[in-house]
């Protein structure tokens, strides 16, 4: 088991502006601990997610001394080519959502679209990984098809494509302990 700290998701989330420094600080205090891997930011547009506009200048201020690993969000080529670029990140991870409304919501970009993006991405990777982090993984508010079939439907051409790891991600909390279940029952079956 792999413990991930994914301090990005609540930072992004504040709408006052995290001074730089702070958020070095901070990630230098969570990469004491130990954790596998640090969610520690994102390469995307500024006008998307204000409070990621730092996340260069927060890598250079890490010290990454310990046996911690970094993973960066990219959501289009741009974002992962600059992510790419810092061989200090371990791991690139896309949000791939199997609800087409929350995928153009999240990315500006559909399913389809997407998968396109992922196969792109793979080509670019040398020393990283990409992680796919399936969002709606476990429901979906939005009125589109789910059932633990399309969730292994997507991590199967996610997999033929290369795709090693995939996080399932319970995007808006609606995830019940017996959902949870059939997903990773299914899963583990096939993978």
């Amino acid at each position: 088991m792999k413990l991930i700290e994914c301090p990005r998701d609540a930072m992004q989330g504040i709408p006052q502006q995290i001074a730089t420094k702070t958020k070095i600080d901070y990630i230098n205090q969570l990469l004491k601990v130990g954790f596998d891997t640090i969610d520690f930011g994102s390469f995307v547009s500024p006008k998307a997610v204000p409070q990621m506009a730092d996340t260069a200048d927060v890598l250079q201020g890490l010290d990454l001394s310990g046996p911690s690993k970094l993973l960066a969000i990219v959501a289009n080529m741009k974002g992962a080519e600059q992510a790419i670029s810092h061989q200090q990140i371990s791991y690139l991870g896309y949000p791939f959502s199997i609800s087409e409304t929350f995928q153009q919501r999240n990315t500006n970009k559909g399913i389809a679209e997407s998968q396109q993006l992922v196969n792109e991405i793979m080509t670019l990777l040398d020393m990283q990984e990409l992680v796919i982090y399936i969002s709606m993984g476990f429901g979906n508010p939005y009125g589109d098809k789910w059932s633990p079939d399309i969730v292994e439907k997507y991590a199967d051409q996610l997999i033929e494509m290369g795709v090693r790891t995939i996080s399932l991600a319970d995007t808006v909390g609606i995830a019940e302990g017996k959902t949870i279940a059939s997903v990773f029952n299914r899963l583990s079956k096939s993978f």
